[in-house]
């Protein structure tokens, strides 16, 4: 499956999803990789990946949408993955990659969606706090679960280590559920994604649909 993966900045999880690659068993690659800003670290992971990509001026949402869409169908783009973009998208955009765009957010949704949310666990004191990847809808920070990674929230956290477990988290978990999407084991059914023939590893948690299963992934040593 080919990848359109967008971006704001440092590029962690797009890192995450190039890593994977190097796998001859992983079912996806990565196409182009499209930043809003000209100054994303991210676009030099790409470049050392050797793996093309734009950088298009979200100056106006509408002319984003338009250039970026041209840019990803130009790249054959089956899957869109948004990783750590920054900036919210033209619902016709939206509408257009609907079940083919997915995104990773810092918290267990349905809580936190939005801006600083680990923080707002904090406040919250919640005793974990993880990751989610889901598909996209205009709403931010909804459209069905894909899959979630749990972590703890210690005494005395603050922000920026929470922040840091969780970013390790979403390091694993973003390849995981690409690769699920890649190997056409995801469906939609009644607002609720069911995964065929899964095996959680240790650290995901996946919504399993009642098929026989069979194994996805070896558990992490």
């Amino acid at each position: 499956m080919r990848l359109g993966v967008l971006i704001s900045g440092r590029g962690s999880n797009l890192q995450a999803l190039i890593d994977a690659r190097a796998d001859p068993a992983y079912p996806a690659e990565i196409a182009i990789v499209i930043s809003n800003r000209a100054d994303a670290a991210g676009l030099a992971r790409a470049a050392a990946a050797h793996i093309p990509a734009a950088t298009v001026a979200h100056r106006d949402r509408g002319e984003f949408a338009a250039e970026a869409d041209a840019r990803l169908r130009a790249a054959g783009v089956e899957l869109v993955c948004l990783a750590g973009f920054m900036r919210l998208l033209d619902t016709g955009f939206v509408e257009a990659w609907r079940d083919h765009m997915v995104n990773i957010h810092p918290s267990l949704l349905p809580a936190f969606p939005g801006l600083d949310a680990q923080r707002r666990a904090l406040v919250a004191g919640v005793r974990f706090a993880g990751c989610t990847v889901h598909f996209v809808r205009p709403q931010v920070d909804t459209g069905p679960i894909i899959a979630q990674a749990v972590v703890p929230v210690h005494p005395g956290d603050d922000e920026e280590r929470l922040s840091a477990r969780i970013l390790t988290a979403e390091h694993r978990l973003y390849p995981l559920a690409v690769r699920l999407v890649a190997e056409g084991r995801t469906r939609i059914m009644d607002g609720k994604v069911e995964i065929d023939g899964w095996r959680a590893p240790e650290f995901a948690a996946l919504n399993p649909s009642e098929r026989p299963l069979d194994p996805l992934v070896s558990t992490p040593g």
